[in-house]
């Protein structure tokens, strides 16, 4: 069996001040973070996590310390907060509706420091599948995220170099 991994690193450090607090803990059991400068530095060895656990008691805190904040975040968990009842020992949250992009997307939307976002990918698997390499890179501003991955600039190439026909796949020959 194949193991996929999708290392992946968020280029800015994302200053402590344009998080909301709901945010800050959902993106950190996301990736993995380290203090840098007057904030975080994102990244996941593995990938970014859609599924979290986090602490219930936690997570009632940051989202109602984050609740005046407009953030796509809250509209996306409140429901599922407010379903909580008591004070879980822990809640176990699906994120897969929930892009990390756009969580970022709402912080520079917000930050009166940031432009932009980027975040860097590669794509590795523990065999040498055909399918386990490559990469992407993500540009995230206030109006619009873009993303590239290695597979897309290569079948531009070859359209581009007359190689391969518009409609073709990477892995199939260009028909005659």
């Amino acid at each position: 069996m194949a193991d996929y991994f999708s290392q992946t690193v968020v280029q800015q450090t994302i200053p402590d001040a344009d998080m909301t607090a709901l945010e800050r803990l959902v993106l950190q059991h996301m990736f993995a973070s380290e203090p840098h400068e007057n904030g975080l530095y994102f990244f996941s060895e593995t990938g970014p996590s859609d599924l979290i656990v986090v602490p219930g008691a936690t997570l009632k805190a940051a989202f109602a310390g984050s609740a005046s904040i407009d953030s796509s975040l809250n509209d996306h968990l409140a429901e599922a907060i407010a379903e909580l009842g008591g004070s879980p020992n822990e809640v176990e949250l699906d994120l897969s509706g929930m892009s990390w992009e756009c969580i970022f997307q709402d912080i520079v939307r917000r930050s009166a420091t940031l432009a932009y976002v980027t975040a860097v990918s590669a794509f590795t698997c523990s065999k040498m599948r055909p399918d386990g390499f490559g990469g992407m890179a993500v540009l995230i501003t206030a109006d619009t995220i873009k993303g590239k991955s290695t597979s897309d600039f290569l079948q531009e190439a070859l359209i581009e170099a007359g190689l391969e026909h518009p409609a073709a796949s990477p892995d199939e020959p260009a028909p005659p």
